[in-house]
């Protein structure tokens, strides 16, 4: 399930590297970890310390920063990467990104919380998160575009779903996803596509699946999520520096995390008691971001919901966002 409200991930302590390998020389645009300059199209960057795992891997240029674009989690990052985070959403860690003329290479290994979900990291090395990315650019139409293949794998202290519910069974009481919590493996994969069609229009897609059998880590209760968009630059209406997004998203979560939730049992963000008529959660998200100056947009949305936290007898249910962003 995603959430309606941004999810901002500032940084805190890190290091970032790049060491030119060859190719042709690009400009970069200033960004939360670089300065605006020159490097090399072949490179080799590392990053280490406290940032977002999702500012490294996950990235696309039409959905991914709720500061700008949709505000959805499930549209800001592929809704079943269960990606290591403190409940800030960051984590300590290091990454690795080889890029090598058309494509790019990414690994990193990172801390996750001491217990799903919550604020401290677990720094001694007991419980962690494995990541790699494949990307592939291209150009279609004559237009740039990208595809990247992501997988995780999460080693730590969490919970199965059959355990829960067989010791509910026994002692009658609801589902307890903390009872039955010891050291196991949860792997996942996501891919992600973001194409241009002309100067001011562009189409994301992300798909993604993990392992339905044990309970979220960090993220969010999302097993399985299918989103796709569009994002209009205002040209065509003589405003060029104003975005409107168009996107849709089905998440779903796996017949063993259903029978969870009718047992009485929590998740991160879901849990009614009951769940006795479950469906996949379909989200509609749309958003105009006007350019008040280059510096200063404020942006509205509109999110409807139907089937909210999996369930059919809840909603439809419609949101109302607004969003003001300075940057200079």
């Amino acid at each position: 399930m995603g959430s309606a409200a941004p999810y901002v991930r500032v940084p805190r302590l890190f290091l970032r590297q790049t060491l030119a390998l060859g190719g042709a020389t690009q400009t970069t645009g200033a960004d939360l970890y670089t300065l605006a300059g020159t490097t090399t199209a072949d490179r080799l960057v590392f990053t280490l310390g406290k940032f977002g795992v999702p500012d490294v891997f996950d990235t696309n240029a039409y959905a991914h920063d709720p500061r700008q674009d949709f505000m959805n989690w499930a549209m800001v990052d592929t809704g079943s990467f269960d990606y290591a985070a403190d409940a800030w959403g960051f984590s300590y860690g290091a990454a690795a990104e080889w890029y090598q003329d058309w494509w790019a290479l990414r690994a990193g290994a990172f801390a996750l919380s001491r217990v799903p979900n919550s604020k401290a990291l677990d720094t001694g090395g007991g419980q962690d998160q494995y990541v790699a990315e494949a990307e592939e650019r291209h150009t279609l139409w004559g237009r740039h575009g990208a595809l990247r293949l992501l997988g995780f794998v999460t080693r730590g202290r969490m919970g199965d779903y059959l355990d829960a519910v067989a010791l509910a069974d026994q002692t009658g009481g609801p589902a307890n996803i903390a009872a039955v919590r010891k050291y196991r493996s949860r792997a996942g994969i996501a891919l992600n596509l973001e194409q241009a069609i002309d100067d001011d229009l562009g189409f994301f897609m992300r798909a993604g699946d993990s392992e339905g059998g044990r309970e979220a880590y960090e993220f969010t209760d999302i097993d399985k999520s299918f989103a796709v968009g569009l994002s209009l630059k205002g040209a065509r209406w003589g405003r060029p520096d104003d975005t409107i997004g168009l996107a849709t998203v089905i998440d779903d979560i796996s017949r063993r995390a259903k029978d969870f939730l009718a047992d009485g049992g929590l998740g991160i963000l879901v849990g009614d008691g009951k769940l006795a008529n479950s469906a996949p959660e379909h989200v509609l998200e749309t958003y105009y971001s006007y350019a008040v100056r280059s510096y200063l947009h404020l942006t509205a949305d509109y999110q409807f919901v139907d089937n909210p936290a999996y369930n059919r007898d809840r909603g439809p249910v419609s949101i109302l966002g607004a969003r003001l962003h300075f940057q200079y």
